[in-house]
């Protein structure tokens, strides 16, 4: 049974930080790409991050380039999303989702996603 499972979410002040975890089972994690994507209520699903299959390219939306950090441990079946600096505007249920093709922040693109772990950025 195919599963992606996200953590470490909670609430965090401003300028904090936090490390989310996507561990995958029922597949083999170094045949996907996998993804990070957040939604805010009222808004549209954004694309955060993507890691290669092998974890030897990564992209970020420029919203979050430069704070945020996303790596794979493919012997654990986990990927991470280390965020830093974070801001009020970082509040957002955040997925990781999986694609057998390259890396894309595009949703439609991704065949398979978590539940979710929200993420709360206020005083």
């Amino acid at each position: 049974q195919v599963q992606l499972v996200e953590s470490g979410g909670g609430l965090v002040q401003p300028g904090g930080s936090l490390r989310l975890s996507c561990a995958a089972s029922g597949f083999t994690l170094d045949y996907y790409a996998i993804g990070w994507f957040r939604q805010a209520p009222g808004k549209e699903r954004e694309g955060v991050s993507c890691i290669s299959r092998r974890g030897g390219n990564t992209y970020y939306s420029d919203s979050v380039k430069g704070r945020f950090t996303i790596s794979r441990d493919n012997a654990k079946n986990t990927v991470y999303l280390q965020m830093n600096s974070l801001k009020p505007e970082d509040s957002a249920v955040y997925y990781c989702a999986r694609r057998s093709g390259a890396c894309t922040l595009v949703d439609y693109a991704m065949d398979y996603w978590g539940k979710g772990t929200p993420v709360t950025v206020s005083p």
